[in-house]
């Protein structure tokens, strides 16, 4: 997965392979063994790497695009899957959502709508957080 992302993210950023070699700190060979699978690179490279595309280490080593058709996202953004709606409007939130954002039962969530872009569904704590500053923001 880490060869495919690379090159995909290389790519997705207009790179050449030797104008990322650059940004790293290696030769234009080595990113290309990188790329080919031939070789791997070190813990810290990867890191430079995840930081140049601005992805997590995580999602550059280990995302596999296949089940959604889509490239590494960007660090903090994630697409955890499809979801399906139930005959009462139910859904239910995939496992690594409700841990990444520390959902848990019995939690509040305050679904937002935006009838050109969607839903959103943001913790009440996290929503009323929001509007205190907005209102803040205000009444200066």
């Amino acid at each position: 997965m880490f060869q495919d992302n690379l090159v995909e993210l290389r790519k997705m950023h207009g790179l050449s392979q030797e104008e990322l070699a650059d940004k790293i700190h290696v030769s234009r060979q080595t990113l290309s063994k990188y790329e080919t699978g031939e070789s791997l690179p070190d813990v810290e490279k990867c890191k430079q790497i995840a930081e140049v595309f601005q992805v997590s280490l995580d999602d550059l080593v280990n995302y596999d695009g296949k089940d959604t058709g889509l490239a590494v996202p960007p660090k903090g953004k994630h697409m955890f899957g499809v979801v399906k709606v139930g005959d009462k409007g139910q859904i239910v939130i995939p496992a690594k959502a409700r841990k990444v954002f520390k959902i848990e039962p019995g939690d509040n969530l305050i679904v937002l709508g935006d009838e050109a872009s969607g839903l959103a569904i943001i913790k009440e704590e996290g929503f009323l957080s929001m509007m205190a500053q907005l209102q803040k923001i205000n009444s200066e």
